[in-house]
């Protein structure tokens, strides 16, 4: 969605409302298995002082995939979205400052960009997930699997020493 700013851009203190909803197939990625609604934001552009700036919020609610265990689970992911936009091409070096091209800016693209940022390094069902076994598989969230620990194979020859004596 692009809004035109001409009516903010020369004025200190005015400001315009916007409100988005963006396309799930724009924010394809591995770990998120489908979005249960579209990521939803709403806000506004102001100008500060001559400094434009975006505020609002995104809502995505979405069903991820635990990057330990594969286990599916719930994310209602809440981002706070602030950019600061400029016609300036020097300030446009600056990864986070967004362009104002022909007086307006598309606001879909800024908001999915800062969305995109804001996605955890790992998606994890909790923090404290244990994750798969790596012998059998099971997920150790559920409870042990039974597999026998194994031995640090530096210490392998002593443990045979044990055995020996028995």
């Amino acid at each position: 969605m692009r809004i035109d700013l001409t009516k903010i851009l020369d004025n200190p203190g005015e400001s315009l409302g916007f409100e988005c909803d963006l396309e799930p197939e724009d924010l394809q990625f591995e770990q998120i298995k489908s979005y249960k609604q579209k990521p939803h934001a709403n806000g506004v552009i102001r100008n500060t002082a001559g400094v434009i700036e975006l505020t609002g919020e995104l809502e995505a609610p979405m069903v991820c995939i635990c990057d330990r265990c594969t286990a599916e689970y719930d994310l209602d992911k809440k981002v706070r979205l602030e950019a600061t936009l400029s016609e300036d091409e020097s300030d446009l070096e600056d990864p986070e400052i967004f362009p104002i091209e022909e007086n307006g800016v598309d606001v879909d693209d800024i908001v999915r960009t800062l969305f995109v940022l804001s996605l955890e390094p790992k998606f994890l069902c909790s923090e404290d997930c244990k994750g798969l076994c790596p012998s059998c598989g099971k997920n150790l969230n559920e409870g042990p699997c039974g597999c026998k620990e194994e031995t640090d194979p530096r210490w392998a020859v002593l443990e045979q020493l044990l055995d020996d004596k028995d």
